[in-house]
């Protein structure tokens, strides 16, 4: 059974920090590719940061988030993670973790980062 966790969301001020990260099991995990997704209410979700493939591909940031967010992975421990820095309150959101390869895709259940003073 596969299983994408998320945690690590939570409420910050304007300006600060948090780091997610996406703990995966029951696949084998550097054949996907990793990517973080984001949504808030009655809006579609939103590609925040994608990797092409499951090791050494192309990172691709929204433009929202360039020079702010950083994604890594540890394939050693089959996690991935999201360093969200300056943060905005427009990057309120619940944050996803999805894993594809080939025609399998996987979601986590999403963790909740609120940006508010």
């Amino acid at each position: 059974q596969v299983q994408l966790v998320e945690s690590g969301g939570g409420l910050v001020q304007p300006g600060g920090s948090l780091r997610l990260s996406c703990a995966a099991s029951g696949l084998t995990f550097s054949r996907y590719a990793m990517s973080w997704y984001r949504q808030v209410p009655g809006k579609e979700r939103e590609l925040v940061v994608g990797v092409t493939k499951g090791g050494g591909g192309s990172t691709n940031y929204a433009d929202s988030v360039k020079g702010r967010f950083t994604f890594s992975r540890d394939n050693a421990k089959n996690t991935v993670y999201l360093e969200m820095n300056s943060l905005k309150p427009e990057d309120t959101a619940v944050y996803y973790c999805n894993a594809v390869s080939y025609n399998l895709a996987y979601w986590g259940q999403g963790t909740q980062v609120t940006v508010s003073s």
